[in-house]
């Protein structure tokens, strides 16, 4: 259905759709050959300024906090994050396209062997700041101490650093970590799926909303979403089942 004028103005208060962009989450978004920003999220954001007839301004951040409150603040208009109902207080959100694993990471010689055993007084947990990772474990980890690296791209570095017991994040960005740096090993399973949404000002209508919400189910129905993830090789991701709303 092609949007209506009240439509195109809650998304384009510029008359340019911006779109904010996280590099911190490599399942999302990174750098092509070139330079540029690529990824699910890219793709995304572009088809929606096709469906909107509007050009596509690009707001790049290295971190998912500054992502979020970037949109939370109307200085961009869409965003691509992981559902919190700490981010629900000033964004819309749709629901998923994307589920991601996150998962423990840890030393060889660790006596760690699960997830469940994470949680102890004197274990230490390397997340990235902002992220859906610290969030969700801030809430859950009631014994273990949780640290903070500056995005989540550097947690294995800082945990390697700064000696943690775990590094907390996904699944595929740890593997890719694990191989540079021997001795390092991922706890079997996941401890949490993360799910990946698109999302808007609050501040901005309703039916702008419920627009962004079918434009979702749209991108996973018609295997755009599918297609965007075997085009850019992404792995430990999969498309979300269509809602039930």
């Amino acid at each position: 259905m092609p949007p209506t004028a009240e439509v195109r103005a809650a998304f384009l208060p510029t008359g340019v759709l911006r779109a904010s962009i996280n590099l911190g989450n490599p399942i999302l978004a990174g750098r092509d050959a070139g330079g540029a920003p690529a990824g699910i999220s890219v793709d995304l954001a572009r088809h929606l300024a096709d469906r909107l007839d509007a050009p596509l301004e690009l707001v790049v951040f290295d971190a998912a906090g500054k992502s979020v409150a970037a949109v939370t603040a109307e200085e961009a208009d869409i965003g691509f994050f992981a559902v919190d109902p700490l981010r629900a207080g000033g964004l819309h959100f749709t629901r998923p396209y994307v589920l991601i694993e996150g998962s423990y990471l840890v030393r060889q010689d660790s006596a760690l062997q699960h997830n469940g055993e994470v949680d102890a007084a004197g274990t230490s947990v390397m997340v990235g700041k902002g992220s859906a990772y610290d969030l969700y474990l801030t809430r859950e980890l009631k014994h273990a101490t949780i640290l903070r690296a500056p995005t989540s791209p550097k947690v294995v570095e800082a945990f390697l650093a700064q000696q943690a017991d775990v590094a907390a994040g996904v699944r595929q960005q740890l593997e890719a970590d694990a191989a540079q740096h021997p001795g390092l090993r991922l706890l079997p399973g996941r401890f949490m799926v993360i799910e990946q949404a698109m999302g808007m000002p609050r501040g901005r209508s309703e039916a702008a909303a419920a627009y962004l919400r079918q434009f979702v189910e749209d991108m996973k129905r018609t295997g755009v979403v599918a297609e965007s993830m075997r085009r850019h090789g992404i792995q430990g991701a999969v498309v979300a089942p269509p809602s039930s709303d």
